[in-house]
């Protein structure tokens, strides 16, 4: 039995936030009936995106703008506990899918808009992507290279994993209730959010730089480990002896804000002069703070991810742990409208 077993969630999402969102319910034994629409979400033609994201899910084919599958959509709404829908504000209405509609109808119905902007506010009809959602809220810096367009879109990411902590909180209202809510969830609200939890730098920019020990190292075989020493002097001190700095290893932390180029130069220096793997051994075995900079398929690989469930079989397995009732880890990914006809498997 995993947590969430019995709980029906209807999902009309494409893309990435709303699948990941689902997913993330999906794999902790949620029922999830994905709606697509005529020939599919456009995703399945990039089979490595879709499928990761679609683990778990079943699959109905229907077109809303058609009476009678707009009349099954409602009827599995009637049923469900819980609907995700990612329309740009307005659309789910004129489709007949909106919020008042369905929660007339089921009233302990937790319905779940994800958009870029949310569903009101000067933003909320400004079409956008992930790069922009990560300008409006400050997380991209002025001075940030450009994001390609395959890099982690943090945006969608993080509006998944907030609307399905959100979800997972009002069905646990509504089913003591019985009233249920709806979950206006804009993707830069989500960013903006995170970025207001962080103070601002007081720091005036080029004062002193960063901390020494802190940041990316290029290694002498042209790879990269990143450093995480802040304040703290026993990691301070595992970093200056692995790398052979034993003379700096006593310095503390203010003295060393105030000699920040003249330590980090040392610390570049002395990891130029080992390969990736020959700093990252030196370090962890130090106790030092450190992490090699790996590319996708390195980290496919690496057995930390792989033991943990994280990863499995070249797919992703599950992102939370859980011992009395673990979540479902990889399955099956279901064909377009494979489950016609199929109602709910679980009720009350």
């Amino acid at each position: 039995m995993a947590l969430l077993d019995g709980l029906r969630v209807l999902d009309l999402t494409m893309w990435r936030p709303g699948p990941y969102a689902t997913l993330l319910l999906a794999q902790q034994g949620a029922d999830v009936i994905k709606v697509e629409p005529p020939g599919g979400e456009p995703m399945r033609a990039f089979r490595g995106h879709f499928d990761p994201l679609n683990q778990h899910k079943r699959s109905v084919e229907l077109n809303l703008k058609d009476p009678a599958d707009l009349a099954r959509c409602l009827e599995l709404a009637r049923d469900a506990e819980v609907f995700v829908e990612g329309f740009r504000p307005g659309v789910a209405d004129r489709l007949g899918v909106g919020h008042r509609v369905l929660r007339e109808a089921n009233p302990a119905l937790v319905y779940c808009s994800l958009s870029g902007y949310g569903s009101a506010g000067p933003l909320a009809d400004v079409p956008g992507h992930d790069v922009n959602y990560r300008a409006y809220a400050a997380a991209l810096p002025p001075d940030a290279p450009p994001p390609t367009a395959d890099e982690l879109p943090l945006a969608d990411m993080a509006a998944a994993t907030m609307a399905a902590f959100a979800i997972t909180a009002a069905c646990l209202k509504a089913r003591t209730t019985g009233e249920g809510e709806w979950l206006d969830l804009g993707m830069a609200d989500v960013l903006a959010h995170w970025t207001g939890t962080v103070p601002a730098a007081t720091r005036p920019a080029g004062d002193t730089g960063p901390l020494p020990a802190y940041g990316i190292y290029p290694t002498g075989d042209g790879g990269r480990i990143t450093l995480g020493v802040v304040s703290e002097e026993r990691l301070w001190a595992a970093t200056c002896h692995a790398l052979g700095l034993s003379e700096h290893a006593a310095v503390p932390f203010l003295e060393r804000l105030n000699r920040v180029s003249e330590l980090d130069g040392q610390i570049a220096a002395a990891v130029a002069r080992l390969t990736r793997d020959e700093a990252v051994k030196l370090l962890t075995a130090a106790g030092a703070p450190v992490a090699p900079v790996l590319d996708r398929a390195e980290m496919m690989e690496l057995p930390h991810f792989r033991e943990r469930g994280v990863l499995r079989d070249g797919t992703v397995g599950d992102a939370v742990r859980g011992t009395v009732h673990p979540p479902l880890g990889t399955g099956p990914v279901a064909a377009l409208d494979e489950h016609r006809g199929e109602g709910w498997r679980l009720t009350h």
